[in-house]
């Protein structure tokens, strides 16, 4: 069955789309659609792709997207496995066409313009935007119109958020082109604990070896070597979080055949050794 990649969130009957997500897990299709989004996680663990950037997700991952930024949240698969999120879509002419063009939209439509790179919501205002979430679920009508506003207009007045994408991260996507990197994303995904096999994942979209690199790198602004690392690097993360197992083992599960190479692109990739962040994870889950 074809993924689907242009995700249709249109609804007939409201000016904008509140959306309460209990399912096994997230939709996994790399997709995009003609929306702001805004989507916090209240359960589920994974991987988070949003542009060029890749992250592990946990509860309380709360995010702000422009229109059309490609982006996925791939949940751990196991028998406890559980997603559950609220997500709101709402397009730039919900409430008219020069709504936010009023003077007194300003701040809201610079918020705008940094959703385009994608914006993590930190602190304090992380706490009061999931609330206001909780709060839109149950409000109908203009109360509804009002809560979203409200959250905008916080929103637009806070220093508490993480730029996503990279600075100079380009949206490239097309129908065809987000298709193709499904495909990518899939194969990685299936097989980033073993040696990946460029030509057998070059032929899979219809390219050469060096022509699937250079398209690699234009769309996402990295190497597909260092792609592949972040994914590794990202389960490492998850990894780390059980005592149970060595940094050794924890190498090896990831994908890297030595640990003086996982610990060097572990480092680079985060700043700190394994065992720093490991360390200081369980310093914070014991607090």
């Amino acid at each position: 069955m074809k993924a689907l990649l242009k995700k249709s969130v249109d609804s007939s009957l409201h000016s904008f789309v509140v959306k309460e997500l209990i399912e096994a897990h997230f939709d996994p299709t790399w997709h995009f659609h003609p929306h702001y989004q805004l989507f916090t996680v209240l359960e589920g663990n994974g991987t988070r792709f949003i542009g060029d950037n890749i992250r592990l997700f946990m509860p309380e991952d709360t995010v702000f997207l422009a229109p059309n930024m490609p982006h996925v949240w791939r949940s751990d698969h196991s028998e406890k496995s559980h997603a559950h999120g609220i997500v709101v879509y709402f397009t730039e002419d919900f409430l008219g066409k020069d709504f936010f063009e009023k003077p007194e939209m300003y701040l809201i439509k610079q918020l705008f313009a940094h959703s385009r790179r994608g914006l993590e919501i930190t602190g304090n205002m992380r706490t009061l935007l999931r609330r206001g979430l909780v709060e839109l679920l149950n409000l109908n009508g203009f109360e509804s119109i009002l809560k979203l506003l409200s959250i905008l207009h916080e929103l637009a007045h806070t220093i508490d958020y993480e730029y996503i994408a990279s600075s100079n991260y380009v949206n490239m996507h097309k129908i065809s082109e987000t298709e193709r990197m499904q495909k990518v994303h899939e194969y990685v995904m299936q097989h980033f604990r073993e040696e990946i096999s460029l030509n057998v994942l070059a032929s899979l979209i219809c390219m050469s070896e060096s022509a699937f690199c250079r398209y690699f790198k234009n769309r996402t602004n990295k190497t597909f070597s260092n792609f592949v690392s972040e994914v590794r690097i990202g389960y490492a993360c998850k990894l780390l979080m059980n005592t149970e197992l060595s940094i050794t083992q924890i190498a090896l599960e990831s994908g890297f055949n030595t640990i003086s190479n996982f610990n060097r692109q572990f480092k680079h990739l985060m700043g700190k050794s394994p065992s720093q962040y490991q360390k200081e994870f369980l310093s914070k889950v014991m607090f």
